[in-house]
């Protein structure tokens, strides 16, 4: 019945992406604008132009940040974790610095691959790192070597922002967070990754089942701890690259979403990441679409919109998980 009724939200919060903005558009219109477009039409061409690649990437960018942030909290048995508690962020948000100031790269589509690679190779330097030792990966060191990873790349970033002042002014606009001025072609090419870590991470809930009751109880009941636990990071690296390739680096949907997910479905992870995926969404478009209204005919970007909204749902269900351990 959650299912159901997170759907119907999803369409609600589309049909709303698409009508409202610096320019409304009736329901009717959008529709028809869909379906049977008038060239010409301003209308029309608001709807298919700007707005229907601006949803797309939205619901595409929001399930990934959804699933993305149910693994972490999952795997590293964290209920803080997001995605960027392996340097994901971090890594995508260095390689696109490296690539304005060392290339001259300048536009949304062209810090695609940076971005990706970066985020796939912190992922990767990261689980390597919290590897080594004899007992292997474990939720602490995954959580300590990828807040050092984090702190360091934070610090070359400052660096070289501090010293080129166009690299500063390029990067800003793209490390705030935005649905603007996406071209539909970047989501073309990142859209295969979105789906294959999709589908690993919901694979991935049995697992997640298995490693919440700690390692030991999870490799008594037939689990490989070190094989479940690659492949939910596999996952968080396509589902995070791909995300922040497309949108930049939102915070709070990873961290926000899982919470109101399980308060909904309980400790199953199964469904909590079912939810999550399709909460993403809700919540992202939601934050573009208040963005939009609330400072036309300009916009506040939706990362900015994301962390106001979500603070404060954070802290409330901080309050009631308290009141409820109580």
């Amino acid at each position: 019945m959650a299912l159901v009724v997170l759907l119907l939200l999803v369409a609600v919060v589309a049909l709303a992406s698409l009508a409202w903005g610096a320019r409304d558009v009736a329901p009717g219109q959008v529709w028809r604008a869909l379906v049977d477009p008038v060239a010409g039409d301003n209308d029309h061409l608001v709807v298919r132009d700007l707005r229907v690649p601006r949803t797309l990437i939205g619901l595409a960018a929001g399930a990934a940040l959804g699933a993305a942030g149910a693994l972490m909290q999952g795997v590293t048995r964290n209920p803080i974790a997001d995605p960027g508690l392996l340097g994901i962020n971090a890594g995508a948000s260095l390689a696109v610095v490296a690539a304005i100031a060392g290339l001259g790269v300048a536009s949304t589509a062209a810090y695609l691959p940076f971005a990706f690679g970066g985020a796939a190779v912190a992922a990767l330097v990261v689980y390597g790192a919290a590897s080594l030792g004899w007992e292997g990966v474990t939720p602490v060191k995954l959580a300590l070597v990828g807040a050092a990873f984090t702190a360091t790349a934070t610090s070359v970033i400052t660096v070289v922002l501090l010293t080129d002042r166009r690299t500063l002014d390029e990067y800003r606009f793209w490390q705030v967070g935005s649905l603007a001025n996406r071209p539909l072609d970047v989501l073309t090419t990142v859209l295969p990754f979105v789906l294959v870590g999709l589908a690993l991470a919901l694979a991935a809930g049995r697992v997640l089942n298995a490693l919440a009751l700690g390692d030991d109880v999870a490799r008594g009941l037939g689990q490989d701890v070190t094989r479940g636990r690659l492949l939910v990071v596999t996952a968080v690296v396509l589902l995070c690259g791909s995300a922040v390739s497309l949108v930049g680096p939102i915070a709070f949907v990873g961290l926000v979403v899982p919470h109101v997910a399980r308060a909904v479905v309980g400790p199953d992870y199964r469904w909590i990441v079912v939810l999550s995926t399709v909460l993403g969404p809700v919540v992202l478009l939601l934050a573009d679409v208040v963005g939009r209204l609330v400072a036309r005919p300009g916009e506040v970007e939706a990362g900015l919109v994301v962390a106001v909204i979500g603070a404060p749902v954070l802290v409330a269900l901080v309050r009631r998980s308290q009141a409820v351990a109580a």
